[in-house]
């Protein structure tokens, strides 16, 4: 094997669960920050989404009823 030809690539999908054991120290240092961006994406996501539900449950809530 080539060590200018990684294992893995960003553009690849990462397979939870799949096995790591051929993959270098590169290989999955690259790995994990794709997955800590994709968690960072998936945060925002859930952040946005509960924005939208706050802002739904006040514009339809009744003025002195819970």
């Amino acid at each position: 094997m080539f060590h200018d030809e990684p294992l893995t690539s960003r553009t690849e999908a990462l397979v939870p669960g799949e096995d790591l054991s051929d993959l270098g120290v590169e290989q999955l240092t690259e790995r994990l920050e794709v997955l800590r961006q994709e968690m960072g994406r998936t945060e925002a996501a859930i952040k946005q989404k509960k924005a939208g539900l706050s802002a739904a449950e006040a514009f339809f809530k009744t003025p002195g009823g819970e």
